[in-house]
């Protein structure tokens, strides 16, 4: 498939990655909206575990990430057994990492909880969470090594059909299991857990079911044991660790966020919870931008056209902003109509309460929605190690404002949530200008 720097090749990847990339996002917005019904308590503490988790997905959303990069770079360069070569390689370090996580949340949870948790109720419930979901890392990492091979030569339709299967078994198995139905005994925080493990498990099956009879990637040598390579898996993993090291920087320093806001109470952890709730659902376009500039980048490099780079993270991003604008200015002005079908009720007041951080809210999805595809445009140039410095640097910064505002001055809600602002602005400025010094023509990988 030939790539293009116009708009509709744009729209064509990015849309069906924006429900793929988003997929673990979708997951926590299903547990959260059943349990918003059915206790405060749980959905109170599925705020901190459910940010807990996305960390652990992100680790291996950041090695596919790294694969997908090096796998769009082969398909440029039109080295069909090499793409191969690379998903084997990604698969397998894959598997070996789902391993160590399912090890670390199994025994090392409850320590880690009770480090950053006040309230022995929440820490409870985050406990009853994050054992059944841990089962599930080893299908979520494969398959996001799966999202990584179609995204990364940009074949990416099934991914909308994995992610509507992933979706729908979801949103009946938290039914069935939080509320209790079909026979079945409520299990409340527990049974979000097991609802969205049993849900990868089963778009997991789906997509190894679609690519057993996917004859396009026969080219690939995919699976193949001829075509593992020790110095594949060394180059996945040397573009990959930065990314990983990104995820963590960044979603960790969101869990010590909402560690900090519990510290505040529950109705404050609450309100956040829901606010990220609104963030999760309107960012949606953007990852899905974001996944695709980075096919894009290094297919464009792979093909010897870096010229085209600057100019198609330009109009990436524009189209990133105006569809996220679409999106939000009428859900954020209006969160009482818009919300109400998932949010909505018997009590409404924490819509109402969350009323007042809505236009902060929507200059922090305004500036992220700039911001994201300027650092995903850099990390497909393949210099993910000036990215994951960049992002260090400004980790920190977030963490010192946050701190401060939360616990030392006690300036509420909307300065802690501000905390995005500078941080995303200051990422996309300084990308934005090393971008411009063209510092990275010299990448190879």
């Amino acid at each position: 498939m030939q790539l293009g720097t116009s708009y509709k090749q744009i729209l064509s990847i990015s849309i069906p990655i924006m429900l793929g990339s988003a997929a673990q996002n979708i997951i926590v917005l299903c547990d959260n909206v059943f349990l918003y019904h059915q206790s405060k308590t749980d959905f109170a503490a599925v705020g901190i575990v459910g940010v807990f988790y996305l960390i652990i997905a992100s680790i291996g959303y950041g090695f596919s990430r790294g694969g997908q990069v090096l796998i769009a770079r082969r398909h440029g360069e039109k080295d069909y057994k090499g793409v191969g070569s690379f998903f084997n390689a990604l698969i397998s370090l894959e598997l070996l990492l789902a391993l160590i996580m399912f090890v670390i949340l199994q025994f090392g949870s409850n320590w880690i909880f009770s480090r950053f948790i006040d309230d022995p109720v929440i820490l409870a419930k985050c406990m009853e969470y994050i054992i059944p979901r841990s089962y599930g890392v080893f299908f979520s990492y494969l398959g996001v090594s799966f999202i990584a091979l179609y995204t990364g030569v940009a074949r990416t339709k099934f991914i909308i059909y994995d992610t509507v299967i992933l979706t729908v078994v979801n949103v009946i198995l938290n039914y069935i299991f939080i509320y209790g139905a079909f026979g079945m005994e409520p299990m409340g925080i527990a049974g979000a857990g097991w609802a969205s493990t049993l849900a990868e498990v089963v778009a997991f099956l789906a997509f190894v079911i679609y690519m057993r009879y996917d004859i396009y990637n026969r080219k690939y040598r995919a699976f193949k044991k001829d075509n593992i390579h020790q110095k594949e898996m060394w180059q996945v993993q040397s573009v990959s660790l930065p990314l990983v090291l990104q995820s963590i920087l960044g979603l960790g320093s969101w869990f010590i966020f909402f560690t900090l806001i519990e510290n505040m109470g529950q109705r404050e952890l609450e309100i956040s919870n829901l606010i990220r709730n609104i963030y999760l659902i309107l960012s949606i376009p953007c990852w899905g931008f974001s996944a695709g500039i980075n096919t894009l980048v290094s297919h464009f490099i792979g093909q010897r056209k870096r010229q085209a780079v600057m100019p198609i993270i330009y109009k990436t991003a524009k189209l990133c902003f105006l569809v996220t604008a679409v999106i939000s200015i009428p859900v954020l002005a209006l969160p009482e109509f818009f919300l109400y079908p998932l949010f909505g009720g018997d009590d409404m007041l924490l819509i109402y309460e969350t009323k007042p951080f809505m236009l902060v809210l929507l200059i922090v999805v305004f500036i992220f929605s700039v911001g994201a595809i300027y650092m995903n445009g850099l990390i497909g140039t393949g210099h993910t190690r000036t990215a994951l410095w960049i992002q260090a640097i400004f980790t920190v910064g977030y963490v010192i404002y946050a701190h401060y505002v939360i616990k030392v001055a006690n300036l509420g809600l909307n300065w802690a949530w501000a905390t995005e602002i500078f941080y995303w602005s200051g990422i996309g400025i300084v990308v934005f200008i090393y971008l411009k010094t063209k510092k990275w023509y010299k990448a190879r990988i």
